[in-house]
């Protein structure tokens, strides 16, 4: 049998009263940052993770989380890449070169990143 509460679907089993929580499949096709926010959230702020998931927003919020941490991602790669000279004719020289620049600016750009988007709350 179900119930309706505060906007929330129940169901009883028994004694008890059981949300309704839709599982989202698009949440298996998220991507690195995403996950490490839902880890994040999930294991220091509990509440705010069962009250998102409870509510819906979680794969929503996930979601925001990816998209924004991918562009911010690629515009800083980019201007730090612009402004040390690494560039696709230094790529062409010198791949090894290239490669380690690029894995240093990357690394740089995640800790801007991972503060500021991931574990914030």
């Amino acid at each position: 049998m179900a119930y309706e509460l505060n906007g929330r679907g129940y169901t009883a089993v028994g004694d008890y009263f059981l949300p309704n929580i839709a599982y989202c499949d698009e949440a298996l096709h998220f991507g690195r940052y995403s996950r490490l926010r839902q880890k994040f959230l999930k294991e220091n702020h509990g509440c705010v993770y069962s009250g998102m998931l409870l509510s819906g927003s979680l794969w929503e919020h996930l979601a925001e989380i990816e998209s924004s941490c991918q562009a911010r991602l690629e515009r800083i790669v980019s201007a730090l890449a612009k402004s040390q000279g690494v560039t696709e004719s230094l790529k062409a020289s010198d791949q090894l070169e290239w490669c380690c620049k690029m894995n240093n600016i990357r690394s740089r750009a995640e800790e801007i990143i991972l503060p500021e988007l991931i574990y914030a709350l």
